[in-house]
């Protein structure tokens, strides 16, 4: 289901149709030359109509370059009307006409349709105008992230995309970025960088009138500068901040929205759960050969609810099935996953799982740590209040504040397994944890 956005006031009425086709090609990381291959049109045409030239193209012009562009129905809408106005761009208003777009993602989203709508519902409206999006390392906040960015420029938001320079770039490159300078400004002002006296100047041309998304994606919020993020917000009406983090801004207008992992089955589930049908796409991407019998299909169940459906680590041990085969990488998961943990081929995203995950794990206080650590030393996979209160004898109120600590950095998750109000340690920190529990038993 898609959220019906309402439409922006300049970006359907003024957008020049030359800016739209290049911004959808830098969009998708595409030449002017593999756009022509792609959609039949011969490159000196896509360059008069990138330059302005071509005042009315052909319908069936505009129809291959859409296709060859890949663009949904709104997309197309957009370039289809652009086309009937003609070419009206002037250069002092370039910044107006043009929609800078987000990354494109690698691969599909998978099991996050009530998390997206949530989030673009609240950014399209305004209700929330800075969402920080917090959760464990690898467990899907820059893809989410991506898809509202997405959802948010087909209703005609433009997007300012920023990561950090250690973020996980699971996208396609954009290629050449007009509007970087601009993107890197806004980054730079909220880290107390540059701008010192001033807002970024060329914002309110990108503005003028419409919404505009500023994303800062693997942000490192002790950075950022709360002063100077209220002088955006309100010298820009119109602009919504979205920050992808390991840990929340805390500040007064922040929306924080905690990403768990995927939902995942009970160990005899089928293959509906969330978590079941992301491993199946990469149990596809590793062994095509595979048809998941009724067999195999309990076995990956039980290795997806074995992971408590995090996605990073469904990634890695998928990638283990090059060297064994379903029920033997079940058998693994079940006894001791931790070597699973990283991915086979040693690639930045699976080999570093572990490292952020012990990162995130060593800056909580140390008391949490005491809990986490008696809690994996524990045969029992879930727990509950009462269990806190036992463990660290403390008070109802001061248990409950460390269960939602654990719970905003992603160590535990909220777990439904026996219908009551349970949680459980995910087991790339239980892995981590079990060696301070047995040397504490010692």
């Amino acid at each position: 289901m898609t959220t019906s956005l309402p439409p922006q006031e300049t970006a359907t009425d003024s957008e020049a149709l030359g800016s739209l086709i290049r911004g959808h090609r830098l969009r998708i990381g595409l030449t002017q030359r593999e756009l022509a291959d792609f959609s039949t049109i011969s490159v000196r045409a896509i360059r008069d109509l990138e330059k302005g030239k071509a005042q009315r193209p052909r319908t069936d012009t505009i129809r291959l370059i859409a296709d060859g562009l890949r663009l949904g129905p709104r997309a197309r809408a957009a370039l289809e009307e652009a086309a009937q106005r003609g070419h009206r761009s002037t250069d002092s208003r370039r910044l107006a006409l043009e929609c800078p777009a987000p990354p494109m993602p690698l691969h599909l989203l998978i099991g996050r349709d009530a998390e997206t709508e949530v989030v673009v519902e609240e950014l399209v409206s305004g209700t929330e105008r800075l969402v920080t999006m917090v959760g464990l390392s690898g467990v899907g906040k820059t893809r989410l992230a991506l898809e509202v960015a997405s959802r948010l420029y087909e209703g005609g938001f433009p997007v300012l995309w920023h990561a950090a320079p250690d973020a996980v770039a699971d996208v396609l490159p954009a290629g050449d970025d007009p509007f970087a300078a601009l993107t890197a400004d806004c980054a730079d002002f909220l880290h107390g960088d540059g701008q010192a006296n001033g807002l970024p100047p060329r914002l309110a041309d990108l503005l003028d009138g419409r919404g505009v998304l500023l994303v800062l994606d693997g942000a490192d919020t002790g950075l950022l500068d709360f002063r100077r993020l209220s002088r955006l917000l309100r010298g820009f009406p119109g602009l919504r901040v979205l920050v992808t983090a390991e840990k929340p801004w805390n500040v007064p207008c922040e929306r924080l929205f905690l990403l768990s992992p995927l939902e995942a089955p009970a160990p005899s589930g089928g293959t509906e759960a969330p978590a079941t049908r992301f491993f199946l796409s990469r149990l596809r991407r590793v062994r095509p050969d595979i048809r998941p019998d009724a067999q195999c299909s309990a076995d990956i169940a039980r290795i997806c609810h074995r992971l408590d459906g995090h996605p990073m680590a469904l990634v890695a041990a998928a990638s283990w099935l090059a060297v064994c085969d379903v029920p033997t990488l079940r058998d693994i998961v079940e006894s001791d996953p931790a070597p699973l943990l990283d991915h086979l081929s040693g690639g930045p995203g699976g080999s570093r799982l572990q490292e952020r995950a012990g990162h995130t794990l060593n800056r909580l206080p140390a008391e949490h740590r005491e809990l986490i650590s008696a809690l994996s030393g524990t045969g029992d996979t879930e727990f509950d209040l009462n269990d806190v209160v036992r463990l660290t004898g403390r008070p109802l109120p001061d248990c409950g504040r460390m269960v939602r600590d654990l719970l905003v950095s992603g160590v535990i998750r909220s777990s439904t397994d026996t219908g009551r109000s349970a949680f459980r340690v995910l087991w790339v920190v239980r892995a981590l944890s079990r060696p301070a529990a047995a040397e504490a038993a010692a």
